[in-house]
């Protein structure tokens, strides 16, 4: 998988090795985009990782004191998706970050990551655009901000150096009279690759739109502005005629291309519906519908997540053991650095519970709880163990007594072919440490992450009611 993987403790200690190990080298935030490529053998020249993880304070969402939102580089999608001050002052990107894998991706998947990939089927891009966001890389060499619109450069390219790290995202607070939504068609509620995704903000004086921004996402090399369609909207009010003629000037903007999830016709057609559909909610203030007053995180009662730093930087390689605690014992691991947390849980410290589904972060089986949070160990590098804390399905009992999630799973025939059951205990634990009481919906979302592949779901739901009731 990798020849080094080095722990810094400080950001400058990060750019120092990023500019000796550059030519091999990627950065390690959320990693979810990053194991799959490596397992794959798509990234072939990296062989040094440079985690950044245990670096304090990089996971801060602030405003200063001109207006502007800072998000740090270690900021989650479930960073965003709870944060009062995105929710408030930039509507649409807490919605993209919402719609983004499950709970145990969000937990761990970066919003700057997602814009180093480059995707242009990402949700995080498309609304952070709309706001006119840049972004700042630093290198040993100094430091540089770029525009947004000018970061992309082509599918899966951006204008980053390779020495360079992206230390900050930021933007303008939206003004008074200004609204957001983000739009997002997948073939699934969750777990989905936009076919076609889409961020309008207006800025209304009265009825009158003053300013407008329309984004689309998958239709196109990289994410672009419908800008003919927002020079004809400037000046005119949300009425059903002029929403019409915006979704097909939206429309000449795109230049989709036929795949797996949508053919380019289909692509088409879905940018006028998703265009439209984005200004009818604006135009009756309806763009936060459906959107959970109190999102489900699966991070656990403290309401943040919690981030073991380190007291010096470190180095894993052979002959430098991992050191951690799992469900409460201490464990040394001579080996096992190369791998992912799954394996190293399964084939070094033999806890076979976790499961390996498919080993891409799709279906939760693998789902522990690393340092309080709920994660997918198949997406998470073996040395992000070292000074942690890890619960596995192995823990959730406590002297001898199961836990109320794992009694109720007995009592309602919950448990089917025990594959799964593993991954669904823990979202479910984590749930309920979570919010004790959760409605139906609650539990819902907190199990998108995890796929059942023998029958449906209801016992499972009617289980976790169950263990909330007791």
């Amino acid at each position: 998988m990798w020849e080094r993987y080095f722990t810094p403790d400080s950001m400058q200690v990060a750019l120092e090795l990023l500019a000796e190990h550059c030519d091999h080298a990627r950065v390690v935030a959320g990693a979810t985009d990053l194991i799959l490529e490596l397992e794959r053998g798509l990234r072939p020249d990296v062989k040094t990782l440079i985690d950044i993880t245990r670096i304090p304070g990089l996971d801060r969402i602030e405003i200063d004191e001109k207006g502007w939102i800072h998000m740090g580089p270690l900021v989650t999608h479930n960073h965003v998706a709870e944060s009062t001050t995105i929710i408030d002052h930039a509507f649409a990107l807490a919605q993209a970050c919402w719609g983004v894998g499950a709970p145990q991706i969000r937990n761990r998947g970066t919003v700057a990551g997602n814009l180093i990939t480059a995707s242009p089927a990402n949700d995080s891009i498309p609304p952070l655009m709309a706001f006119g966001a840049q972004v700042t890389l630093r290198s040993a060499r100094g430091e540089r901000i770029v525009p947004l619109e000018e970061f992309f450069s082509g599918v899966r390219q951006t204008v980053m150096q390779k020495d360079e790290l992206l230390t900050d995202i930021s933007f303008p607070a939206l003004p008074t009279g200004s609204r957001s939504v983000f739009i997002k068609l997948g073939l699934r509620r969750a777990q989905a690759i936009s076919v076609v995704n889409a961020a309008v903000m207006i800025e209304t004086d009265g009825q009158t739109v003053k300013d407008v921004k329309i984004t689309l996402g998958s239709v196109a090399p990289k994410v672009i502005r419908a800008q003919e369609a927002e020079q004809f909207l400037a000046g005119k009010i949300l009425k059903s005629e002029v929403i019409t003629e915006v979704g097909n000037r939206a429309t000449m903007a795109s230049k989709p291309i036929d795949d797996l999830r949508g053919s380019a016709e289909y692509r088409s057609e879905m940018v006028r519906v998703c265009t439209m559909r984005a200004l009818r909610f604006l135009a009756g203030n309806r763009e936060r519908e459906g959107y959970p007053e109190h999102p489900v995180m699966l991070w656990g009662s403290d309401g943040i997540q919690i981030k073991s730093s380190l007291s010096s930087s470190y180095e894993h390689r052979d002959g430098q053991p991992i050191e951690t605690t799992i469900n409460g014992r201490p464990y040394v691991f001579e080996d096992g650095w190369r791998k992912t947390l799954l394996r190293l849980l399964r084939e070094e410290a033999g806890l076979i519970g976790t499961k390996e589904g498919c080993a891409e972060g799709e279906c939760g089986a693998c789902t522990v709880f690393l340092d309080g949070v709920a994660v997918m160990s198949c997406l998470v590098p073996a040395p992000r163990a070292h000074k942690a804390e890890i619960v596995t399905v192995e823990g959730l009992a406590r002297e001898g007594d199961l836990h109320p999630v794992q009694e109720a799973f007995i009592a309602e025939g919950a448990v089917q072919c025990g594959y799964c059951t593993p991954g669904f205990l823990m979202s479910g634990a984590k749930l309920l440490e979570e919010r004790p009481h959760p409605s139906r919906e609650e539990i819902q979302q907190a199990l998108t992450g995890n796929l059942c592949r023998c029958t449906g779901y209801y016992k499972i739901i009617s289980a976790i009611e169950s263990a909330a009731s007791l």
